[in-house]
Formats: structure tokens, C-alpha cells, sequence
């Protein structure tokens, strides 16, 4: 349906895993979720560090990457680091975690890390998180990936303006932004706004789609209540007009995140979501 390729998102093919839970490890084993994606025609995927700690325990890092290979999966993903920006026992621990992925990252082959803002948005200072975000992408870069942070509404990177303000600031060609899409829609971004983000800004681009009204935080609303493409309220064909227009070519992230998208067998989880994303790109 489309020449462009999908990368399926660590969630996209969780099963009944989601974020802000004690425990966030998928209950899938790692072939399961990368057969489902592999069948469904996408040639990327995602894996969070608590699921990446399970795989190499399972398969090695190259028992991993030939999972990846066997089943045309080309475009990895890794996530999430947080408190990357911090100090004391929060940084030691994220420090912990960075390194893993970092050393995961090489093995793999990895597109790029993904990292998140402050999500209780305290105080802040640009200069320091460009700083640290500067360093990070070097280090990212010297495994031969790319850094991109996404940007959330409720947090100390609310938009899309905050988010390039930042990457900006740090000034290291390996960093940039993910824009889901879900986020520019729920801080009311205007498309329009999206096609002047500089081409060399956008690490990842992920689509999904939502009702117009929000129901509960927006966190509750963003886990719990997401669609599939085009089964929602968002005008993702002027979204992904305008994201071509700033230059983007893919891969383009397919996130679904909801009630009902968990329920669901991987198998059919994984189609649904690449089937809808394809046919919007279309």
C-alpha cells in the first residue's frame, strides 16, 4: 500500500504492556512481537530497555539482531532514557541505563535512541539541558545513531517550538526531535507549523490518531484511548503533507496505545495498526 517504510513502536506490538505501570515488560517473548511485525510488512521496530534487558537474557544481542535481519527489520529503535538531565541517585541510574543502551545501540545496528523531557515539568535551565543534551547526542553518534526527544504536553518540552528550541540550543547534528503526532494535535500545533521544522531536526516521525475530546489527564488519555489511523479526529493527511513538506521520508513510527489495542493479539495488533498507518500514507 505504501513504498515508504512503517517502524512499529515498542507499544505497538506490547500486548497488554503500557507506560506508567509498576512493571512495563511486555508479556510477549521477543520473537513473538518481531514475527508479528515482520508478517505485517513493517521494516522497523521498537524496543523499550526494560524489554531489551529481557531479549538479550533470552537471545544475546546477536541472537537480537538476527531476529531483526530474519525478519526484514532494518530500522531499530531504543528507548527510553530519562533523568538524563539530572544529578545525584536519579543520574546515577540514568547513567546506568544510558550506557546499556548505548552499548545495545552498537550491536544492533540502532536508527536512534529515544529520550523523554522532565514529565513533572519543574524548573529548568536551557543551558544545562543543551549542555547534557549535546553530550548525549555525541554519544549516541558515536555508535553510530541519532538522539531524538520527544516532546509531551504535560511536560517541561510541551510543543514542537519547545522541543527545536532545544535541540537548537545543544547544536549537535546527531539530535533532534520525535514528533508523534499525538502530541503536536493535543498541544494544538498547526500543521502548518510542523512543515518548517528543518529536515535535519526530525529523527522520528510517529503517527497515530485520537478523539477530539479528551477524556481524563492527558497522560490517562494518551495510554488508555488512542485509534488507528484515520479512525480518529486528526487531520493526519494535512500532518503528513506537512511533515514531507519539511523533508521527511521515513520511516514513519506507528504508535497505538490503547484499551482495546492491548486486548489484541500481537499478530492482529501489529496488521490493524500497519494496515490503517499505510492506507493514511497513501
Amino acid at each position: 500500500m505504501t513504498t515508504e517504510d512503517l517502524l512499529a513502536t515498542c507499544w505497538t506490538t506490547a500486548g497488554d504492556a503500557a507506560p506508567g505501570r509498576p512493571d512495563q515488560r511486555s508479556p510477549l517473548t521477543l520473537r513473538e512481537r518481531v514475527e508479528a511485525a515482520g508478517s505485517a510488512g513493517y521494516r522497523g521496530f521498537g524496543l523499550l530497555y526494560a524489554d531489551l534487558v529481557e531479549a538479550e537474557r533470552a537471545y544475546g544481542l546477536s541472537g537480537i539482531r538476527s531476529l531483526f535481519e530474519d525478519n526484514g527489520l532494518v530500522h531499530i529503535e531504543l528507548e527510553l532514557l530519562t533523568d538524563w538531565w539530572a544529578d545525584g541517585a536519579p543520574r546515577a541510574a540514568s547513567d546506568a541505563v544510558r550506557l546499556e543502551l548505548l552499548r545495545a545501540a552498537e550491536a544492533l545496528g540502532a536508527r536512534h535512541l529515544k529520550i523523554g523531557p522532565d514529565v513533572e515539568d519543574r524548573p529548568w535551565e536551557l543551558d544545562l539541558w543543551a549542555e547534557e543534551f549535546a553530550a548525549l547526542a555525541a554519544q549516541a553518534d558515536g555508535v553510530g545513531a541519532r538522539l531524538g526527544i520527544e516532546f509531551l504536553p504535560w511536560s517541561n518540552l510541551k510543543t514542537v517550538h519547545d522541543g527545536l528550541r532545544l535541540v537548537e540550543a545543544a547544536g549537535h547534528p546527531a539530535g533532534g526531535l520525535i514528533i508523534d503526532v499525538w502530541h503536536t494535535e493535543r498541544a494544538h500545533t498547526p500543521p502548518a507549523d510542523l512543515a518548517s521544522v528543518p529536515a535535519s531536526r526530525i529523527v522520528g516521525v510517529e503517527l497515530n490518531d485520537a478523539d477530539s475530546e479528551v477524556i481524563g489527564t492527558l497522560f490517562e488519555d494518551t495510554v488508555r484511548r488512542r485509534r488507528l489511523c484515520g479512525e480518529g479526529s486528526f487531520d493526519l493527511t494535512g500532518i503528513i503533507s506537512a511533515l514531507r513538506t519539511a523533508g521527511w521520508t521515513g520511516p514513519w513510527g506507528v504508535e497505538i496505545l490503547s484499551d482495546t489495542h492491548r486486548a489484541l493479539p500481537v499478530r492482529e495488533a501489529a496488521a490493524a495498526a500497519y494496515r490503517t498507518a499505510a492506507a493514511v500514507l497513501k
